[in-house]
């Protein structure tokens, strides 16, 4: 800049001339902060008041709002769900510890080089294509109908169990991917520095490359296991009443829609904070690697 030519900032504020004194850029750079922020929320406020005046002054307003809105309903529906909530709370926690462990055990066979590992590498890569290639519900339903036909014995014939092994099995071929994207990041000099120092392949993967690989892919991680939270409502299509199935039967009864809103609204509670979580998460590594701090 030349002169006292002003250029503007990403959020619109014009950066201050470069020979003005500190405090005047300071309080000028706090200003176009602040008015950057009020038309931010001036035009959300708009925005939606609009579109909730349009919503409320439609023809089908009421009858929408007695079958999905009905507070009386709500209010009986919303405990007997959040008690049944609780089954899918044991689902997908269950899941989550069972995909950690194997989705690191696939994504370390995938990462092997070597021709004398290419068998394990194939069988690793067939894996996560099969399960990502196929939706969740036809393997749980596949998993769950199937095996207990089967009769086979020292099996259990738990529609829960195989319910929770399917969606370990298709989180698994996911979050394998996340991983090996996280061990391919790191560079090959960290592994060449380890082998110096005499640590063998395996120990350098075990202790150099897997925990830094990690760190780096906990927030795709987080987000994986939003989406495995919510398709733990998929249970229900084997019969298993949890939140979901509890829902449905409620609206069965009473010819109502409100009792699904009462589910949205259980699982928008428990994933809109995770999901703030893993922005503050990629915001934290995106200010680290722009500082030059690195993990």
């Amino acid at each position: 800049m030349s002169g006292g030519r002003e250029i503007a900032l990403p959020n619109g504020t014009p950066e201050p001339a470069p020979g003005m004194p500190a405090g005047d850029r300071r309080s000028r750079l706090l200003g176009g902060g602040r008015r950057s922020t009020w038309v931010a929320v001036a035009s959300t406020v708009i925005f939606f008041t609009v579109a909730g005046f349009l919503i409320a002054n439609s023809s089908g307003w009421p009858e929408v709002r007695r079958s999905f809105f009905d507070g009386e309903e709500f209010a009986y529906a919303f405990p007997e769900i959040l008690e049944k909530f609780g089954r899918n709370v044991f689902i997908f926690t269950v899941a989550e510890i069972l995909v950690l462990f194997m989705a690191l055990f696939i994504a370390v066979l995938r990462s092997l080089t070597g021709p004398v590992f290419a068998p394990l590498r194939i069988m690793a890569a067939a894996y996560t294509d099969l399960f990502r290639g196929v939706p969740t519900v036809l393997v749980i339903a596949l998993l769950g109908y199937g095996m207990p036909a089967l009769q086979l014995r020292g099996l259990p014939d738990s529609d829960l169990f195989w319910a929770i092994i399917a969606l370990t099995l298709v989180y698994s071929a996911y979050v394998a991917e996340v991983y090996r994207a996280g061990i391919e990041s790191i560079h090959p000099s960290q592994v060449a520095a380890a082998r110096s120092l005499g640590l063998t392949r395996g120990q350098s993967l075990r202790h150099v490359v897997i925990p830094q690989a990690v760190r780096r892919v906990i927030p795709p991680l987080l987000n994986d296991f939003i989406g495995l939270q919510k398709d733990s409502a998929l249970i229900a299509f084997l019969g298993y009443t949890e939140a979901l199935l509890r829902a449905q039967i409620i609206q069965a009864q009473d010819f109502n829609f409100t009792p699904y809103v009462a589910l949205a609204v259980i699982y928008i509670a428990i994933t809109i904070p995770q999901a703030r979580f893993v922005d503050w998460l990629i915001a934290r590594e995106r200010t680290k690697r722009q500082g030059g701090g690195g993990l």
